[in-house]
């Protein structure tokens, strides 16, 4: 049987890593006994030695970040208690002070890759035929440490891609203070994390049916000062995760005038110290005829990776979310863009090797997962994952997915599942769509080809992916083609 011929179509749009892109991040050089004792050194200084100083510093730093008297500010309130309560200073001493707590960092010196690709919200303003488009990806810096960045492009007519140049500054979100919080899917994930026990109960007695962060700090100090002898160790330790699992649970906002460009999802919560990996964006569709925008991503602390989700309806503000039950597990989970039998669906990967599929009814929620797909070609015998969300075709549900092979080349795959019961494999691709080509083997991580999203448009799909874990290429392949050349799951061990 010979199989039709796919025509991947590699574009020479190409995004790669900029180290002049840099964010302002709070640099802490020792502990506060350190802390004070550089505070000390500057408090020495005479009020016109300030004054020159700041000049200076300014004058080599504004043209690179916005608005950086005001950070210079902002970051001398998170280390003003190393002075007395009633130590006066000027507004250019504290702006000098906070400047020595701060540093540049390169948001993605070492890589630009690893992208998920999502319609704009935006639609308007663009020539008949032409597609807007928001463009994720992994930015990785000093440290390996991962962030989420976004671009936007166009998918002109003549399905040429073009991605505007990126705006000069970065920014990161304001978090928001103090988020509520809703009490019975909040007591279901203390249940999950194994924290269910009595001083759990007395805690979340105290707070309403939806409480914010404060009023969960003031039942903990309640607790925590209703005996003598304060808190047992065990309780301690059941306090803390009460309180861990709030602070995991968090929203940021962006300001509208901040392009898109500019905004900057930077790790923020200790499950994420090292980075937020490989994030899965997907328009979802809910009943109700609204859209949404989730994410899933790996977050990794350095030791541990975790499953987390992200939710925004207009990518200015960002709810994270912690994902719950013993299937959330691993990485690479992607979610379904719409429910399923009333159900949302994801896959993932559940023991390193296969995909596997999952059903819920609470997208926060996932007990059970079933084994979908299990390598079986030489390109993918090491292991297999999916590259993103499906897409619905009028052929069913297509995927694409990644396999790692002899040497750890990485390459992608397709695979299709029935419209309405995805457990059901109608077809696979016996060769893969994309491998790396003799361009594309050299970086950061060799022989990687990786996508974490793809689009559907005008009959081609719109494949932005990562090379060699360092920069991010397009191909575009007709639809057509990659539904001919399927071949269906049980003819294929032959």
């Amino acid at each position: 049987m010979t199989i039709p011929a796919v025509h991947v179509k590699r574009s020479s749009t190409l995004l790669e890593p900029n180290q002049s892109r840099v964010l302002l991040r709070p640099f802490q050089p020792g502990d506060a006994q350190r802390t004070s004792q550089i505070i000390r050194r500057i408090m020495a200084l005479p009020e016109d030695r300030v004054a020159a100083l700041l000049v200076g510093i300014c004058d080599e730093f504004c043209d690179r970040h916005h608005e950086i008297h005001k950070v210079f500010l902002e970051r001398f309130e998170q280390v003003r208690d190393a002075l007395s309560p009633d130590e006066e200073l000027t507004e250019a001493r504290r702006q000098l002070i906070g400047s020595y707590f701060l540093a540049e960092y390169s948001l993605e010196s070492a890589a630009l890759f690893n992208p998920s690709i999502v319609p704009h919200p935006d639609q308007t303003n663009l020539p008949p035929g032409a597609l807007r488009f928001i463009l994720s990806l992994r930015a990785t810096g000093e440290g390996h440490v991962s962030s989420i960045t976004f671009r936007i492009g166009i998918i002109h007519p003549d399905h040429s891609i073009e991605v505007l140049t990126p705006a000069g500054f970065l920014t990161e979100p304001r978090q928001i203070s103090n988020p509520r919080y809703e009490k019975p899917l909040f007591d279901r994930k203390l249940a999950e994390l194994g924290l269910s026990c009595e001083i759990t109960r007395r805690v979340m007695n105290k707070l309403a049916p939806s409480f914010t962060l404060e009023e969960l700090r003031g039942a903990l100090q309640a607790e925590q000062f209703r005996l003598p002898d304060g808190m047992s160790q065990k309780d301690q330790v059941a306090a803390q995760g009460i309180w861990m699992l709030a602070r995991s649970n968090y929203e940021v906002q962006f300001q509208p005038d901040q392009e898109l460009s500019e905004r900057i999802i930077f790790p923020a919560t200790p499950s994420q110290r090292n980075g937020i990996e490989d994030a899965r964006f997907v328009c979802f569709h809910d009943d109700d005829g609204s859209d949404n925008y989730f994410a899933t991503f790996t977050a990794y602390d350095g030791k541990l990776v975790v499953p987390e989700l992200v939710e925004t309806s207009d990518f200015l503000n960002f709810r994270f979310i912690t994902l719950n039950g013993p299937a959330a597990t691993n990485k690479g989970m992607a979610l379904f863009p719409r429910k399923i039998g009333g159900r949302y669906a994801m896959l993932s990967r559940q023991d390193n090797e296969n995909i596997s599929l999952m059903f819920s009814d609470n997208v926060h929620f996932w007990n059970e997962s079933s084994l979908l797909l299990k390598p079986l070609f030489p390109w993918e015998l090491v292991q297999m994952g999916n590259c993103g969300s499906p897409i619905e075709t009028d052929a069913g549900w297509l995927v694409l997915s990644h396999g790692v092979g002899p040497m750890r080349e990485y390459s992608i795959g397709a695979f299709l599942l029935d419209i309405d019961d995805p457990t059901k494999v109608l077809g696979r691709l016996r060769e893969p769509l994309l491998k790396p080509n003799a361009n594309e083997r050299e970086g950061y991580v060799p022989n990687v080809v990786y996508t974490c999203g793809f689009l559907l448009f005008d009959g081609d799909l719109i494949i932005p992916y990562g090379l060699a874990d360092h920069a991010t290429g397009f191909a575009t392949v007709p639809l057509s083609e990659v539904l001919a050349a399927m071949e269906p799951d049980g003819a294929l061990a032959n």
